[in-house]
């Protein structure tokens, strides 16, 4: 007689990669029975691809993922072999922090969280099915997973966090294997149940160069790339002190016409040109092939070779994934400067996926027509590690608010990076896999990788991720900036010798009447630092405070004029469009964007005219429409 396994939970995450993790551990902190299923407790926070956390706008997603109470940025500043602040020589907006990591290191120390942490249990086991029942208003809700033994665990809320595993293939020229990354058992029977309940699925591919044996590469014809000297954390919580430690190096060669004529002899033989590869790959993280071919007028095209832990001799070869055959794969590897007799370890391939179109989620991540079914990371049409564990927590945050009764965390384009990517993904049709980058956000002076934690530490304090003591040393910190500035801005200097001939070394202006210690450091020559040499009787404060002074005196115009646009901005975001709007009635509206604001059900004014298609003229037929709404009738909710 057959015995069925029945549990209860609160919360069910499918899948255990940087998404998945996040949102356990979110539900779990917040007092949650949660259970995180994998196909391997071994892939626990895997990284299949780049060995690296952090880079142009992706560490400004990390900070604020630490800001908000996730652990990616822990967990990096425990396990980094390198780190480095990009875009230094730009102004502070596009400043982002980039660390190599050790990937077996990260793995195992976000294991070893996951495995300690109250309320949260591991389970590996594949989910094949999802359980629902359906509402009287025609919605569904979900009641459960089952696993492929059968089991079933009863839940509140669900968090799908399947990545690049949902009937995944990988491709190495002719060559294709039914598995996840890296090898990995692929999850094939979820997708059926999925479509199933409705959900719109799509088919997107991504791609990993090969990883080689260090013994066999000459980096004497590379060259060497350095970490910083003063490492900066990336997380709030992590004591800079701790993190200054001896760096291991990348190296920085280089493709050439002779590897692109390999590469364009074998086209035929490439998944991509052959027409074999389905899913479409990302735009700005493109195959070598691709590169080859899109950018024909490019001589030579950058490569990486960065090491992929400190125990290990593999090397991986950065801007150069492919999915050509081995041997061609091989030939082409071995024309780059110092890779003449390269060894492969891991041949390089592209993975084909299933995922959906986001735009069936709410800005909370909860699926419109199934209610307590949210989603995260990849699965959501992105990619990206901190794509993923950023949307990851705000699931696993606003999964837990659901079942706690209280009202979801939706972050908007002007708090955060994180609010830009989510609202990219589900106002927008995307039709490659998204990449957050600097120019999406659209406030960026105000959404620096610096002051994550003054724009967001609040909010996570309020959710429950930020304990008392943490949220405390913010308010302490803003006290010391505001002060700081005040006195900055009311200390004057005369224009005496000493402060003409401290001028004249510095190479600025010598000054005609008095000025404020603010206005000399608004000058681009000087520094809060350099002022030390005529203000020695200031308080010794943190480096993080000086920064943000630093910051907020010498772009003051900038910042305030960006502060006057979010204010226009946050009025259409607070002019919210009923659930039950029918844009049928409003015949003025043009019929595209009709049929388009029905596809999406934007909540607001302002997420509807980021939908493509939708014009300025229309909205102001919304707007008029919305307006009669509200006149006529009290009951539908429209707050004007």
């Amino acid at each position: 007689m057959k015995t069925e396994i029945r549990e209860k939970v609160d919360v069910c995450v499918i899948g255990a990669g940087h998404a998945g993790c996040e949102a356990a551990i979110a539900c779990a902190r917040l007092g949650l029975e949660t259970v995180i299923f994998t196909v391997s407790v071994d892939s626990i926070a895997l990284m299949p691809c780049n060995p690296n956390v952090g880079g142009s706008s992706k560490g400004h997603l990390v900070r604020e993922l630490d800001a908000l109470g996730g652990e990616m940025g822990k967990n990096i500043d425990k396990t980094f072999i390198q780190s480095k602040m990009l875009n230094v020589s730009k102004g502070p907006a596009v400043h982002s922090l980039r660390a190599q990591a050790d990937k077996a290191d990260y793995s195992r120390s976000m294991r070893h969280v996951l495995e300690n942490q109250e309320h949260l249990t591991i389970k590996q086991a594949e989910v094949c099915e999802l359980l629902w029942e359906n509402l009287e208003n025609g919605q569904k809700k979900i009641t459960g997973v089952k696993t492929f033994t059968g089991a079933v665990y009863e839940c509140q809320a669900a968090v799908l966090c399947t990545g690049t595993y949902l009937r995944a293939r990988c491709l190495c020229g002719e060559s294709i294997t039914y598995t996840g990354p890296n090898g990995l058992q692929a999850a094939t029977h979820l997708t059926d149940s999925l479509k199933k309940m409705g959900i719109e699925l799509r088919r997107f591919k991504t791609g990993t160069p090969a990883r080689m044996d260090k013994r066999s590469i000459d980096f004497s014809k590379m060259e060497e790339q350095f970490g910083d000297e003063r490492v900066v954390p990336f997380s709030f919580s992590t004591d800079p002190e701790t993190v200054q430690k001896e760096q291991v190096s990348c190296w920085l060669t280089y493709t050439n016409e002779k590897t692109h004529e390999i590469i364009r002899n074998n086209l035929d033989r490439s998944p991509i040109y052959a027409g074999i590869i389905e899913g479409t790959g990302p735009r700005y993280c493109p195959s070598i092939e691709d590169k080859v071919v899109k950018f024909a007028e490019k001589e030579r095209h950058q490569v990486f070779i960065e090491p992929e832990g400190l125990y290990t001799n593999e090397m991986y070869v950065g801007g150069m994934s492919s999915s050509l055959p081995e041997d061609v794969q091989l030939a082409m590897y071995r024309t780059v400067p110092g890779l003449e007799n390269c060894k492969i370890v891991r041949n390089a391939y592209a993975i084909e996926y299933d995922c959906i179109n986001a735009k069936q989620l709410y800005p909370s991540l909860e699926f419109k027509n199934i209610n307590g079914l949210f989603s995260g990371g990849q699965f959501n049409g992105s990619s990206g590690y901190e794509e993923a564990a950023a949307q990851g927590l705000m699931a696993g945050i606003n999964a837990s608010m659901k079942i706690l009764g209280k009202e979801p965390l939706i972050l908007d384009r002007s708090e955060s990076y994180i609010g830009v990517l989510i609202d990219d993904l589900v106002t927008k049709d995307n039709r490659e896999p998204y990449r957050m980058m600097t120019s999406r956000a659209e406030y960026r002076l105000l959404l620096r990788q610096d002051n994550a934690d003054i724009r967001l530490r609040k909010k996570g304090f309020e959710v429950g991720l930020i304990s008392e003591e943490q949220y405390n040393a913010l308010l302490k910190k803003e006290e010391l900036i505001e002060k700081e500035i005040s006195r900055l801005k009311n200390t004057s200097v005369g224009a005496n010798k000493e402060i003409q001939a401290f001028l004249e070394k510095h190479e600025s202006s010598t000054l005609k009447t008095a000025a404020t210690l603010a206005e000399l450091i608004c000058r681009p020559e000087l520094s809060y630092d350099i002022l030390s040499e005529i203000a020695k009787e200031r308080e010794p404060l943190p480096d993080s405070v000086i920064e943000q002074v630093e910051i907020e005196i010498k772009y003051e115009g900038y910042i305030e004029r960006q502060k006057r646009q979010v204010e226009q901005y946050k009025k259409m975001e607070k002019k919210l469009i009923p659930e039950t709007i029918n844009y049928d009635d409003a015949s003025s509206l043009r019929l595209e964007a009709r049929q388009k604001l029905k596809e999406f059900r934007p909540v607001s004014v302002g997420q509807a005219s980021r939908i493509s298609g939708v014009s300025p003229a229309d909205i102001s037929v919304l707007l008029v429409y919305l307006e009669q709404l509200n006149h006529n009738s009290s009951k539908n909710g429209f707050d004007n």
